[in-house]
């Protein structure tokens, strides 16, 4: 602990751009490197999933990337759920002089329950898992729904989500009861201690997102004064990970990483802290395929009374399948996550993601 003045003390942390991986001794081609990550009873080709933002995940986008190999997560409270053709309000959010107010306005629209069902059967109707994501204050009325209408994995995140949520009319969520009523796997967050993720662990989550207020979308920093250090969030939760598994008699809970990484080295950086898969939302809004047309705005961007993001115009820089495996014609690391991931992975000399997460690592700054 640090004394920072008076009797108060802080606890430093460290963001992704103040640490580095260090080369081992023994190097190892690509192509004895693998990706492969699975959770519950899903396997991916990838370890990445894809933000549940409207400007990244639309049905058509989440056919895509779930073909590139990556979970991609459908907001069900999200334009796709309040319309049956947002199209051209993407394009208004991507082109307003005023986006806040416009966000506002048109996120105001009621959450269609036969939209929710008819955006989860066009995505299973394309061969690929459904991940959907639901607010914590939403959870108990539409995860239901959504499992029943054949949502394979479900996701609770909220700029930070507790084991019990207590509602402004007074009732709670307990997740622990919720998540074993729920019939599919649930991944919930986000938290950034290890206090916090163990009490999420112990509801019986699949997965714990790690982060909150550190995305190219938020603006949590300057509203409200919160920010998580990502490489140090994501450390303390892998080792909250670790303690779980000790203290569950072997129940592995996975650790994925959400906000700050906006570059292909973050990516690889957060693997190297713990974390077992990485959600993007800010390189995935980046592709000219992407349902933002080169903008990016998250859920915090459209609160009714406290706004805590803006839309965000992106350079467009390829197609989501080229910003996940390439080819890349840039050298800024927007493109080619898997490919980094991949040379990374092999010039420290490490086979899997979970051999990775042991590479030594130094602090730069």
């Amino acid at each position: 602990m640090t004394l920072i003045g008076g009797s108060k003390e802080a606890r430093r942390g460290y963001s992704f751009d103040q640490v580095a991986i260090a080369p081992s001794r023994r190097t190892r081609d690509t192509d004895l490197v693998s990706t492969q990550w699975t959770i519950d009873a899903y396997s991916f080709a990838t370890p990445l999933m894809a933000a549940p933002m409207d400007s990244v995940v639309s049905p058509a986008s989440a056919i895509t990337l779930g073909g590139c190999g990556v979970l991609a997560t459908l907001n069900l409270e999200g334009l796709w759920t309040r319309y049956a053709d947002p199209a051209h309000h993407l394009v208004s959010i991507a082109e307003s002089a005023s986006p806040t107010r416009l966000l506002q306005e048109l996120y105001a629209a009621p959450v269609d329950p036969g939209l929710i069902r008819a955006r989860i059967a066009e995505i299973k109707a394309g061969g690929v898992t459904v991940s959907v994501a639901v607010s914590p204050q939403r959870t108990a009325e539409l995860a239901p729904l959504a499992a029943a209408a054949g949502a394979d994995i479900v996701v609770i995140r909220g700029t930070t989500v507790s084991a019990e949520h207590v509602s402004a009319s007074g009732e709670s969520l307990n997740l622990k009861e919720f998540i074993h009523k729920l019939d599919v796997p649930v991944i919930v967050g986000g938290c950034a201690t290890r206090q916090a993720a163990l009490h999420l662990m112990r509801t019986g989550a699949a997965g714990v997102l790690v982060g909150f207020g550190g995305g190219a979308s938020h603006t949590t920093a300057d509203v409200i004064g919160v920010r998580v250090p990502m490489a140090s969030a994501v450390a303390d939760v892998a080792a909250a990970r670790r303690d779980y598994l000790d203290e569950s008699g072997g129940r592995y809970v996975h650790v994925i990483a959400d906000g700050s990484m906006g570059r292909s080295g973050d990516v690889v950086k957060a693997f190297a802290c713990g974390a077992d898969a990485a959600m993007i939302g800010s390189m995935f809004a980046r592709a000219s395929d992407a349902p933002g047309h080169g903008s990016h705005w998250g859920a915090e961007a459209w609160h009714v009374h406290l706004p805590r993001g803006e839309r965000q115009a992106m350079d467009q820089v390829g197609t989501l399948e080229e910003i996940v495996h390439g080819p890349s014609q840039r050298a800024d690391g927007t493109m080619n996550i898997v490919g980094a991931l991949r040379k990374a992975m092999a010039t420290t000399g490490y086979s899997d993601l979970k051999e990775f997460q042991r590479v030594e690592m130094v602090v730069t700054s």
